[in-house]
């Protein structure tokens, strides 16, 4: 008889039965999304006023001055809204898109309480090493100063330093599913010792597979903590988990509207006359083409594509589930950097990217789901700069 909670790592093989191919319904979506920002269909959202500014939060000093150095002036509306909830103790459903600063929503008021509270730790739960991450730079950049030992416990990484990290007094864990539970089973880790836990973009952690993980780590916490949910959507699997996980919470939702603001929209239609990279080469020539990134359906598929654009004289790397962690970091590095033009992505390894001044997301291969057709083409167009997004479809 299987165990309530196994150990299981979803495959890639299941993963690709459940969103290869694109359905005629996602398409339309995008075609209909393309055309609303063509002719101007999609309404100006009411710009947002904020209630507080950082100074006003009840946060030290010490925290303020590392906000400001940061370049945070006033708060988006999920900070805004949820870091004094967060601070007030409650329980915290986030529902809000990627880009929307939710990672300084949580990470402010969490630091604040570690500050105060030497016995408090934290878990942060997210779905990829990428978002990971990110989360520990930003971790490193608020927390200057305070004395708060962190540890990043992902997969593709050395096992052994992050059991010293563990071991030397870690306060917070940032950390994936898999290696997470690598952890629990040697007995390095222990869930019943945080009581304060973030599960970051539970919709991807559904999505790809880790939804009887997350049960898993839910069902090891302490009873007593403050628990802070952040998702895009709240399907049917995720209420799931958002069942067993908050208590008593109180809803935020700041959830942009699907058409993504700031980004324009084509589609473009690959004949049978004429191979699909010969479009992508034409497009990739052209001016003003000059950080751009490439999604496509499989790891393999990207990879294959990669080889094809160095070879035809283009600074191009692909990241994937199949490359190691440092691989992946030295690649995004290249990219942020402007030392490659062109970085080629499979949604599963894209999950949590944020570089600046990306000119274009091209869809090589269309999304599995409208809802990731938004959250590449918002790869562009960040930080009220303006972006473009094309998608190839047959």
């Amino acid at each position: 008889m299987r165990p309530q909670h196994s150990f299981r790592r979803p495959s890639y093989r299941q993963h690709k039965r459940s969103t290869s191919g694109s359905n005629g319904a996602t398409l339309a979506a995008i075609r209909a999304s393309t055309r609303a920002v063509q002719t101007g269909q999609s309404t100006a959202e009411a710009s947002y006023v904020p209630q507080n500014q950082f100074q006003d939060f009840a946060i030290s000093q010490l925290l303020k001055t590392n906000i400001a150095a940061k370049g945070y002036a006033i708060p988006t509306p999920i900070q805004d809204q949820v870091i004094p909830a967060i601070l007030a103790g409650r329980d915290v459903i986030g529902i809000a898109n990627t880009g929307t600063g939710k990672t300084a929503a949580f990470l402010i008021p969490l630091i604040e309480k570690l500050s105060r509270d030497k016995n408090q730790r934290v878990l942060i739960v997210t779905p990829t090493r990428e978002l990971a991450l990110q989360i520990g730079v930003e971790l490193r950049d608020f927390s200057r100063g305070l004395g708060i030992r962190w540890a990043m416990i992902i997969g593709g990484a050395g096992v052994w330093r992050q059991k010293q990290d563990i071991q030397a007094g870690a306060r917070v864990i940032i950390g994936t599913p898999g290696r997470l539970k690598d952890l629990i089973r040697e007995r390095i880790l222990s869930m019943s010792q945080f009581r304060n836990v973030v599960l970051d973009e539970a919709d991807r952690m559904v999505d790809i597979g880790f939804i009887h993980d997350v049960s898993y780590f839910i069902s090891l916490l302490p009873k007593e903590r403050q628990s802070l949910f952040f998702s895009a959507t709240v399907s049917g699997k995720v209420s799931q988990i958002l069942a067993q996980f908050v208590r008593n919470p109180v809803t935020i939702s700041v959830k942009k509207q699907d058409i993504a603001r700031g980004v324009s929209q084509s589609i473009i239609e690959v004949t049978n006359g004429k191979k699909k990279i010969e479009y992508l080469h034409e497009l990739l020539i052209k001016k003003d083409f000059d950080k751009v990134l490439v999604f496509g359906r499989t790891k393999w598929g990207v990879e294959k594509l990669a080889d094809e654009l160095v070879s035809r004289g283009f600074k191009a790397a692909a990241i994937h589930s199949n490359k190691r962690q440092i691989q992946r970091q030295r690649t995004l590095a290249q990219f942020k950097n402007n030392e490659i033009q062109i970085l080629l992505a499979t949604d599963v390894a894209s999950r949590g990217l944020d570089i600046n001044n990306v000119s274009h997301v091209i869809n090589y291969d269309p999304p599995a789901s409208y809802d990731d057709y938004i959250h590449r083409i918002g790869r562009t167009g960040r930080a009220n700069k303006t972006g473009i997004a094309l998608t190839f479809i047959s």
